[in-house]
């Protein structure tokens, strides 16, 4: 196809293909020459142009098909308009030649028909350019007209179209003839022809002005016939056409302003030119000739007629447009209404249904989706005053005795229907409004609920019916009004039991209430359950009293319960007995009273039994259906009983019904229903041993149906597979005309469906209004579904006898009743079939198989359609149940049999579909060689063009089969590509059936394939080829197909797809209906692919399908582009996106919508991030609610009075002028804040500057196209404002949430400006403003709750410093604690308890979180040195608000919280007991919640506890666990653990002390039980405030006691605690964690400690010279795993260590500890691990026995070394010298253990001391550690010689290698190290041990001196060895003052010598560099020092060595110099003397 790819065709490729390649080369050619043409060279073109025309006229002469015609018209067109356009005259020439010929030959025909087509194109872009040709081109096309064929009027009537819309005013001399032919074509025979007729006529009526003004009633009454036995396309277009004509009429007469006056009556004119049509079809119009017309006409319409009107007038009011609808509803809604009041349209139930259906569309499509949320309410209070009026007028009708001022029954009649409709449109209003409606409920002007109740004691059911579901929308959409509504319902229906219209009212509407429980999450009170049940149970005690009432009290009674069930099972639990009592009272008790009962009674006495029994089977239905929790054993064997009297009912209700008549006939009907419906819920072994009576019933129902009411369509719909739907013909199953367009489907008997039909519907969960068919067809559908349930529990030999009477009931019937009966059974065969299949229950017998087959096939010859798809279904599931291959190829050669042999239409289209069904269950097809000859058949079939519907089915079929072959079907894959490319360039445009089925084929295709498209081949192009023929259809579903194929082809081969063609594509089908034109595409599914599509495409490269869709603009037309430009230039595709979300209800076409919005905003917002924003803020600023939000912030300002005078900067959310968006609806502005919360998320991992004033300032100004969030806050602080004071609830939570979001990330971000304050201090009142709403009494409780939860983290964050400030929110926190002491004495009676659980439980979390943070502040400073560097060195410190000030604040309501915080904590420990201790509950509930809502409330516990628990734990820390007033004495001390466990002899008073444990157990027990098992890592915030909680806990002594002295709940503990390490990766966790551990061991010490003083007290062993010998190990030294803390502290030590440093395991490493392998790198957080490790490890020996000890002592000091060594490996850091540090302080604490010196274990401490030693010297010799931080080695060597014992030190080995290691450092020339070496040293010579000082003083003393001797030779050049210099000459003083007195004298006159060296002359200073001079003086102030300390000896040496004192006086003298120098320069400050003298004189 590559060679297609030319300006010019390649006629020599092209003529050496065959006929079918070369149609696909031409196609092929022609769709690159109109993407070439518009970019191409207009002089190239202009040399070219011939030798096209040539071409393309011998391919126009060549027999086109359909797309190619398209294609090629197209070309032609744009080679004229951008070439010579003067050389088109030839070709029209050419083109009328072409249809002037005589030649009718069907080989003809396609040239005929390119040549209309390219007429058409031509003129459409030439246009006036052609002169006045077009009337000979008219003239000529409409004389053609006569006599074409359906497709030349098809391809006739859009050429002159294109001619029209070319032509412009220009064509009007040809107006009235066009018109002329296209309104005969409009009611032409094909329905092409009149959708083309109509789009012709549809661009006529925009010049042509007589069509909307003389001929106005003509073209009305035109289209009411066109819509006579029309299909879906036609009633679209047609409707279109009339409603634009009809609007564009009523807008010629009403001019521009409004006004009173004659337009008025212009628009009754045209409503009655409407309902004219609607009451008599296409003899409709004027009502002057209505009299004959009516006389004449007695036939009802068509419901095609009054559905296409329907839609017609949806159309008017769209075109006229949302303004006029708002300024004209009154009037408007008075023409709608009056349509029912023609007694012809509710001449019988059906029609009246149907009627009402079409009014509540109208209401619904014009109203609902044009109208904003304010607009809405002005409509509703309307409606309000409408319904009001006409139950006036019925109340007056009723009461009024008069009979002149009554009310005709049919006024009443019409009065029903008007108030049905109202108030379905009413409530549909209400949910559409949500909680934004609460204002309309509140108006008193309005009167909505009184005037909906009100119609609850209307006469008629139906009204009753709708107005409880109106009251159901009010309780769903503000669930406050939910518990008010019931009381006021139960309280009308007690006194007005005597009621029968109140009785049925009063019942519905209660029902209907507890239905919308189900929707509302903060429920009703649990109490009202139990009066619910209470009322039932009077009314159904009360029916038998009045037979007047019976029937009514029956139905409400079992309404009620069965609308009860609905609660769930935490409510019906309490209620069960009672109800099966009832069940049970209901039937007889046994099978005797029941045909003892037979006998007694009469009509109504039956009836109103079977209605009772009826309801209960309702109410076990309902149980079954929302109670399944409850269904054990035991409940199912006392139901079994009344239903087994119920089955066996069935066989008395024939004899009932023929003594009895109609009434019992009718109450059968639905008993019957109702027994079907519950026995379906039940397992089928239950009530097995009904099986006989049941079937025998259901054949009986089967075979011997008396009411054809249930359709086929709507019977077998839910059986047909549904990849088998499109052959159903239902286009209308995806469209937003379905509610209107299922009244054509719904049958001729059966009627639209309507609540009457089934009052228990009101209470189901679906929320649109329940639309009931009649019983008789809801009794077929029940029958179907219980006999498919039962059919796989016979026995064979039944089943073959039930399949035989099948077969023999069918041949006894006729025509219409045979067809309806074998609908029924093949439905039912079907459904059997499907169970058993699913079921698993064994193969399918033999026997059964042949009867089954038989009526299958039977069926698949049936003229039904949906019957022949059922069976082809119910073959596939026979197949299955069989499972038997045999079987499965016997079946397949039937097919193939009887393809051969059949005929007609209809048996050869059931086989074929047969043929690809086959093989759906049985998981692909085994045989290539079946493959083989089905495709075979297949594909004649399929080309078989004398029969479309055979060609539907049979592609269709090979679809199916592709699909289900999978890879083995690849060997078919390149004839079935061309089979399909063939088809769609050949298939005429009118046949769209076989198109479509086309595509499915094309789209099974791509999937066989799959990533093999990517491959080179045929197949990519071929795909590409199809997707573009179907991309050229009108036909909407034929375009969604193809969008469909290029999405999957942009899943497996996405270069290949190309978006700058696709992406325009897409957003102009979805933007064309939306934006433009104010109405979505009639079909949903195009609509749906669209988006999908581009949800898909936005995946991956969303900044690419966000450029391409502005390129839709510069496409458009002229005239077509303005709103769109508009749309995509300002606001982008996302805004166009955002506009389509608010107007569309599909829920997964909304998803789509999100998700694609959600896509383009993770890859472009940080790119836009200003557009997206202003997109966002576009949205939630033109809000519907401005007008209270402004109240509300004035009444704010108002209550603060003068004291705010800081509010000034309020948002009062004003919407902003020109904002794109109009009034959306509160589902978009919640989206858009949710959008804006995901901005904020993924700015968080961007660039650091959005949260960085001054980086992202200094950034702006250093880039200006830079954009940063931070930037943006005010803008974020007013859309969280809007969004949180916004009447609707949804919206008010996310802008809290929103609100809180803004908080977390911006609290701590510094305002540049100013030092020492945050950017958010300035939004204080904003933050105020938008928090105080949702304090108020009427607010929801979960509004509040979050409201609480913002609160907490605004106080808690810092932001605000000022008191008075803080105190502002504080005081909301206030009253809300208030609130929730008082929740005992005031129940609220709007919601469930479990909601005052959820806001007390929020409240008491609140304060929690700002008391953690008001505690914990000022111990910042008392944590441990490891612990104060933050993890993550950006980090900050949490900031205390206001100092002290915010803990003063909480204080004062401290006792109160902490009662209710531990009052929490309780509840949640006695709710979180397993279930096997549920009986320990208190049976009153808890404190916050109720034993009724104890399930409920176990999700508000849980996301509250932790905060709570830990605010607990500093309370009580503070408090010091000393309880006052609370037991029999004050205690000045908390209680100790000695006083633990003594008796008392006042059993009921509790101590303290009992007091104390309680609370000490209650919060240990919950902390543990939450840390052995977290759920997951989400709850982590939960588990650090467990941990926390613990670490307060052990901070005070008594509870460290109480641990202390459990060892195993110590034990316990650190197992937990272990697990944590393990399981749980956060730095912040494992730190926290080991502090505990710390804590652990450190009340192990205390213990330990006290026992030995006790001990030493007692035994007088302070005289002794042993240590008493407590803690673990005792004599042994052994310690027990898993009963030793200090083991349990050991492993999980070594578990941290050995996590870090993996090297120190032999296991990980080797033999070799110190493997090859480099260490790994460590953090700042691993440091800190390491060194809270290793200072718990310093600490156990302390809590061991001496044995004990000196079992774990190996262990530590092995980690010690290791650990040491390990961190000499480690690159330098701040972070590494800490820990070092606490390495080197672990090991003296190890070595200073009073355990080293302890008599029993000394000798064993000292030998593994000198084991550590050696093994450090070990180390030091390795090769790894060669020239590795020399300095640490020394320290810890240094360590070890100062602390160890001599017996330790002083081994020769050991100290002749340590005093090796300082030789060998002192040798080094690293300044530093040498310098560090003479610290060291000079603390070895100090060493306690004089054998070691000795030691190293007599091997390093020489080394010592000749160093500092060397300096005399060698000056220090820098201050690095000037340091060591003195650090040398520190040690060498050293020495000499610990040196003996005898060898003192010899060591003086070196240290002066030494230090005399040191010093410079006078000139030699000069030129000294600074390291040298600091050395002269340092030395001079030490001989100052020395000298006179050793005077004799230094007047010695300056009498032996002259030349020393010579200089040692000229430096004396030069220093005084020096010193007189600067005073001369400074002037004397005080004559005091110096406090320090030089000595001149030492002599």
């Amino acid at each position: 196809m590559e060679l297609a790819h030319s300006l010019l065709l390649n006629e020599e490729v092209c003529g050496q293909l065959g006929d079918h390649q070369r149609a696909a080369f031409i196609f092929e050619w022609l769709s690159f020459l109109k993407r070439l043409l518009p970019t191409a060279d207009r002089v190239e073109m202009k040399q070219n142009q011939k030798n096209l025309v040539d071409q393309l006229t011998r391919v126009l002469m060549g027999s086109p098909g359909p797309p190619t015609r398209q294609l090629l018209s197209q070309c032609f067109a744009l080679l004229y308009k951008i070439g010579d356009p003067f050389l088109a005259t030839i070709t029209i020439d050419k083109c009328n030649d072409i249809i002037r010929s005589r030649d009718d030959s069907p080989s003809f025909l396609p040239t005929r028909l390119a040549a209309i087509a390219c007429l058409g194109a031509i003129y459409e872009q030439l246009g006036r350019l052609l002169g006045k040709t077009f009337s000979t081109v008219v003239a000529n096309l409409m004389k053609t007209l006569k006599s074409a064929e359906s497709q030349g009027r098809y391809e006739i009537m859009l050429s002159i179209e294109k001619i029209l819309r070319g032509l412009g005013p220009s064509a009007l001399p040809c107006h009235r003839d066009v018109y002329k032919v296209a309104r005969i074509c409009l009611t032409d025979r094909a329905m092409p022809v009149r959708c083309a007729a109509a789009k012709c006529l549809l661009e006529l009526q925009r010049e042509a002005v007589f069509l909307w003004t003389s001929e106005l009633e003509n073209m009305a009454n035109i289209c009411f016939r066109a819509f006579e036995g029309s299909n879906y396309d036609v009633r679209v277009i047609v409707s279109k056409l009339l409603g634009t004509i009809l609007a564009t009429a009523l807008m010629a007469k009403q001019g521009t302003a409004p006004r009173q006056g004659p337009w008025r009556s212009s628009l009754e004119e045209v409503m009655a030119l409407l309902w004219g049509g609607f009451l008599r079809g296409g003899g409709g119009g004027s009502f002057l000739r209505a009299s004959g017309d009516m006389l004449k006409r007695g036939s009802s319409v068509s419901r095609d007629v009054r559905v296409g009107i329907t839609q017609a007038c949806v159309v008017f009011i769209s075109c006229l447009g949302s303004k006029w609808l708002e300024y004209n509803f009154m009037t408007l809604l008075a023409l709608v209404l009056e349509l029912v009041s023609y007694p012809r349209v509710i001449q019988n139930p059906a029609e009246a249904a149907c009627c009402r259906c079409c009014i509540s569309f109208i209401l619904r499509a014009t109203v609902g989706r044009l109208l904003g949320e304010r607009s809405q309410v002005l409509a509703a209070k309307e409606i309000c005053r409408v319904i009001a009026k006409q139950k006036m007028a019925v109340d007056a009708t009723l009461s009024d005795s008069n009979m002149e001022n009554r009310l005709s029954a049919t006024d009443v009649a019409v009065s029903q229907h008007i108030l049905v409709c109202t108030l379905q449109e009413l409530g549909s209003l209400i949910l559409g409004l949500g909680s934004t409606a609460e204002s309309l409920l509140q108006d008193p002007s309005a009167g909505l609920l009184d005037a909906v109740t009100s119609v609850l004691l209307d006469p008629s059911a139906v009204a009753r019916l709708t107005a409880a579901w109106c009251l159901r929308c009010v309780s769903v959409a503000v669930p406050a009004q939910a518990a008010g509504l019931m009381d006021r319902c139960l309280e009308r229906l007690t006194a007005l039991k005597s009621c029968p219209e109140a009785v049925a009212g009063y019942s519905a509407a209660i029902a209907a209430l507890l239905g919308a429980v189900q929707h509302c999450p903060l429920g009703i009170p649990h109490a009202k359950g139990k009066v619910v049940l209470g009322l039932a149970e009077d009314l159904l005690r009360s029916a038998s009293q009045n037979s007047r009432l019976a029937l009514q009290r029956t139905q409400g009674g079992w309404l009620l319960l069965s609308a009860l069930m609905t609660l769930g099972p935490a409510v019906m639990v309490h209620h069960l007995p009672r109800v099966l009592l009832l069940w049970k009272c209901t039937f007889p008790l046994s099978i005797q009273e029941l045909h003892s009962e037979c006998g007694r009674g009469d009509a109504f006495t039956w009836q109103v039994m079977l209605e009772g029994r009826a309801g209960a089977l309702c109410a076990m239905k309902s149980f079954f259906l929302h109670c399944r929790d409850l269904m054990n054993d035991e409940v199912i064997g006392r139901l079994l009983a009344p239903l087994t009297c119920a089955i066996a009912l069935l066989t008395q209700l024939p004899a009932l019904i023929k003594c009895y008549g109609t009434q019992v006939k009718n109450a059968s009907v639905m008993f019957r229903l109702r027994i079907y419906e519950v026995l379906s819920l039940l397992p089928p072994k239950s009530y097995e041993e009904s099986f006989g009576i049941l079937m025998k019933q259901l054949l009986s129902d089967l075979t011997g149906l008396e009411s054809p009411e249930c359709t086929g369509l709507t019977l077998l719909l839910s059986f047909c597979h549904t990849s088998d739907a499109p052959l159903l013909g239902l286009a209308t199953s995806d469209t937003d005309h379905l509610f209107i367009e299922e009244q054509l489907h719904s049958g001729s008997g059966a009627g639209a469906g309507s609540l009457e039909h089934d009052p228990f519907t009101i209470h189901q969960l679906p929320l649109d209004v329940p639309l009931p068919l009649p019983p008789s067809c809801c009794l077929s559908q029940a029958t179907v579904q219980l006999f498919g349930l039962l059919f796989p529990h016979m026995a064979g030999a039944q089943s073959t006898q039930i399949l035989d009477q099948f077969s023999n009931s069918l041949r006894q019937l006729k025509a219409s009743r045979q067809q309806n009966a074998h609908i029924h059974m093949a439905s039912a065969l079907c459904c059997g079939l499907k169970c058993l299949g699913s079921g698993h229950r064994g193969l399918l017998p033999e026997d059964v198989r042949k009867p089954a087959l038989r009526l299958l096939l039977g069926a698949l010859e049936s003229g039904s359609e949906p019957l022949r798809c059922a069976a082809a279904e119910g073959l596939a599931r026979l197949v299955q149940a069989a499972d038997d291959a045999a079987f499965t190829v016997s079946v397949t050669q039937i097919n193939f049999d009887k393809l051969k042999l059949v005929r007609d239409a209809a048996s050869r289209s059931g086989h074929a579909l047969a043929l690809g069904t086959l093989y759906r269950y049985m998981g692909g097809i085994s045989s290539p060689q079946h493959l083989n000859a089905c495709v075979g058949i297949l594909f004649t079939l399929s080309q078989d063009s004398t029969a479309p519907e055979v060609q539907v089915w049979a592609l269709h079929s090979l679809s199916l089969l592709i699909d289900c072959a999978g890879a083995m079907s690849h060997a078919h894959v390149k004839p079935t590509f061309s089979l399909v490319l063939r088809l769609l360039l050949t298939v005429p445009s009118a046949q769209v059936e076989v198109l479509q089925s086309l595509g499915r084929c094309l789209n099974a295709l791509i999937t066989t394939l799959g990533p093999d498209l990517q491959a080179e081949g045929p197949f990519r192009s071929l795909c590409l080829m199809g997707c573009a023929v179907m991309q050229d259809s009108s036909d909407c579903l034929l375009q969604a197909q193809a969008i469909s194929c290029l999405q999957q082809l942009h899943m497996f081969a996405p270069r290949y797809v190309d978006l700058s063609s696709l992406v325009p594509c897409l957003c102009g089908i979805l933007l064309d209906y939306s934006v433009l034109a104010n109405l979505c595409s009639s079909y949903l599914s195009l609509r749906r692919a669209v988006v999908a599509c581009l949800r898909q495409l936005a995946q991956r490269e969303a900044v690419e399908v966000s450029e391409h869709a502005v390129t839709l603009v510069k496409d458009l037309p002229r005239r077509d582009n303005s709103l769109l430009d508009i749309t995509i230039k300002e606001i982008g595709l996302e805004g166009a996106l955002f506009s389509l979300l608010d107007r569309e209800s599909d829920l997964q076409l909304c998803q789509d919508l999100r998700e694609t919005l959600s896509h383009m905003l993770g890859s472009m917002a940080m790119a836009k991030l200003s557009h997206w924003l202003k997109l966002c803020k576009d949205v939630l600023s033109a809000s519907a609610a401005e007008t209270a939000t402004a109240a509300a912030v004035e009444t704010y300002q108002e209550e603060e009075g003068g004291d705010r005078a800081d509010d000034d900067s309020i948002y009062t959310c004003m919407a902003e002028s020109g904002s794109p968006f109009s009034h959306p609806r509160w589902s978009t502005r919640v989206f858009a804040t949710e959008c804006v919360c995901r901005i904020i998320a993924q700015c968080e991992s961007g660039d650091p500057a959005h949260f960085d004033m001054a980086l992202a300032q200094e950034r702006r100004l250093q880039e200006s196209a830079a954009d940063f969030l931070v930037l943006h806050l005010a803008d974020l602080i007013r859309m969280a404002f809007m969004a949180a004071t916004d009447p609707s609830k949804p919206l008010r939570i996310s802008g809290l949430q929103m609100l809180l979001v803004i908080i977390h990330k911006f609290a701590a971000l510094p305002e540049p400006e100013f030092p020492g304050h945050v950017l958010l201090e300035q939004y204080q009142a904003n933050v105020g403003a938008a928090l105080r709403p949702a304090f108020t009494a009427d607010t929801p409780p979960d509004v509040t709750a979050k409201a609480c939860q913002v609160c907490s983290a605004w106080i808690a964050s810092g932001v605000v410093s000022d008191l008075v400030d803080l105190r502002r929110v504080h005081i909301l926190l206030t009253s809300s604690l208030g609130k929730v002491q008082a929740v005992k004495e005031v129940q609220s009676q709007l919601y469930n308890e479990s909601t005052i659980t959820m806001e007390s439980l929020a409240v008491l979390k609140a304060w929690a979180e700002v008391y953690i943070v008001a505690a914990q502040s000022p111990k910042q400073d008392e944590k441990p040195a490891w612990l104060l560097q933050p993890s993550d060195p950006s980090a900050q410190p949490p900031v205390n608000p206001a100092g002290n000030g915010l803990l003063r604040l909480v204080q004062a309501d401290l006792s109160t919280l902490s009662r209710l915080w531990l009052a929490a904590l309780q509840d949640h420990a006695l709710l979180n007991l397993p279930h096997e201790y549920a009986v320990q509950l208190p049976a009153t509930g808890g404190t916050f919640y109720t034993a009724e809502t104890a399930e409920q409330a176990r999700r508000h516990y849980s996301s509250s506890w932790a905060a709570i628990l830990h605010a607990t734990a500093l309370w009580l820390n503070s408090m010091g666990f000393i309880v006052l007033d609370e037991g029999p004495a004050n205690l000045s001390r908390p209680v100790t653990p000695t006083s633990m466990g003594q008796s008392t002899s006042l059993a009921s008073i509790r101590s303290p002390e009992d007091i104390n444990a309680e609370r000490f157990y209650l919060i240990l027990g919950i902390s543990m039980e939450f840390l052995c098992s977290p759920h997951s890592d989400s709850q982590m915030e939960n588990i650090t405030y467990c941990l926390h909680t613990l670490h307060a806990l052990f901070d005070v002594p008594w509870p460290r006691s109480k641990i202390g002295n459990d060892q195993t709940l110590s034990v316990e503990l650190l197992s937990v605690l272990h697990r944590l390490i393990v399981t749980r990766e956060s730095p912040g966790v494992q730190l926290a964690v080991l502090e505990l551990v710390r804590q652990v061991v450190c009340a192990a010490q205390e213990r330990v400690r006290e026992k030995r003083h006790s001990a030493e007290v007692d035994d007088g062993a302070a005289e002794k010279e042993t240590l008493p010998e407590f803690g673990e190990g005792h004599d042994t030294g052994g310690l027990v795993p898993g009963k030793s803390v200090v083991f349990g502290a050991l492993q999980l030590c070594l578990c941290v260590l050995v996590r870090k440093l993996p090297r120190l395991s032999p296991k990980l490493t080797g033999s070799n500890p110190v493997s090859s392998r480099p260490p790994l790198a460590l953090g700042h957080g691993d440091y800190q691990l390491v060194s809270a490790a290793l200072t718990i490890l310093s600490e156990l020996p302390s809590i061991c026995s001496p044995e004990g000890s000196v079992s774990i002592l190996p262990s530590i000091l092995y980690l010690l070394m290791g650990v040491h060594r390990e961190l000499l490996l480690q690159p330098p850091g701040p972070a590494l010298g800490l820990a070092v540090s606490v390495t080197l302080q672990a090991l003296r604490v190890v070595l200073l253990s009073p355990m080293a010196r302890a008599e029993k274990c000394q000798g064993a401490w000292a030998h593994l001391f000198r084991c550590a030693l050696n093994t450090l010297m070990d180390f030091w010799d390795s090769e790894v550690f060669h020239g590795v931080n020399e300095i640490s080695r020394l320290t810890i060597l240094t360590i070890f010689l100062r602390l160890a014992g001599p017996e330790v030190t002083t081994v020769q080995p050991l100290l002749a290698r340590s005093i090796s290691k300082f030789q060998g450092c002192l040798e080094c020339k690293d300044p530093v190290v040498l310098s560090q070496t003479y610290k060291l040293l000079l603390s070895v010579f100090q060493s306690p041990a004089a054998a070691v000082a000795v030691s190293f003083i007599q091997v390093l003393g020489g080394a010592l001196v000749g160093h500092l001797q060397a300096i005399e030779k060698r000056r220090p050049q820098n201050t690095e060895e000037m340091q060591a210099v003195l650090a040398g000459v520190r040690a060498l003083e050293t020495l000499v003052s610990t040196a003996e007195e005898e060898h003192r004298s010899q060591l003086v006159p070196i240290l002066l010598h030494i230090l005399i060296s040191f010093l410079l002359d006078e000139n030699a200073l000069s030129s000294a560099s600074t390291a040298a001079r600091s050395l002269h003086e340092s030395a001079l102030q030490d001989l100052m020092r020395i000298g006179p300390q050793h005077s004799a000896l230094f007047k010695a040496l300056m009498l032996s060595f002259p030349s020393m004192k010579a200089r040692l006086r000229a430096a004396i003298m030069g220093n005084q110099e020096n010193m007189k120098a600067k005073a001369a320069v400074c002037p004397v400050l005080s004559k005091k003397s110096p406090t320090i003298q030089l000595k001149t004189n030492f002599l």
